[in-house]
Order: C-alpha cells, then structure tokens, then sequence
C-alpha cells in the first residue's frame, strides 16, 4: 500500500495499486489524484478537498492556495473528520 499527504488539508490518503496490495491483497480503493492544473501546476488532492475546488472556472494554484488557507491540517489520530474554517 502507499500512501501521499494532501497538497491541501496533508492528510496521508491510500494511492491504490502497486506491488504492495499484490501481496497484502488489500482492495481498498484510492483517496486521491494528482490533478495538473490549466496553468501548469500540480497537485495532489484527496477527494474531499478536490470536491472544494471551484467549479465555475477551471482551477489554478491560486484556488488550491486558497483553499489550504482555509483548511486547517488534519491530525492523524485515526479519525477521518475534517477540520474547514
């Protein structure tokens, strides 16, 4: 299994596939995407905070800049609640 903090909220989410669920034959599914964005910028998002983005214009890095200064980092303690100001 692997695993990417989010670019925004840096919550540590599940990268399905790899040779580690071959063996361990986990078959969770993904929590998240790298998105490049029209202005060339990437990120990698967990759903949660993708669903946040704008959807009256295609998203930047300002967006996503935005959005992390609103998200407050969640802390990893086995609770899956999120923390929006």
């Amino acid at each position: 299994m692997a695993s990417e903090s989010c670019d925004v909220c840096e919550r540590s989410v599940r990268i399905a596939g790899g040779i580690g669920d071959l063996w361990n034959f986990a078959f969770e599914s993904t929590q998240g995407l790298t998105l490049e964005l029209t202005d060339g910028s990437e990120f990698f998002l967990c759903f949660d905070c993708m669903e946040r983005l704008p959807d009256d214009h295609e998203p930047t890095a300002e967006d996503v800049a935005d959005l992390r200064e609103r998200t407050e980092p969640v802390e990893e303690d086995g609770n899956h609640f999120w923390h929006w100001r």
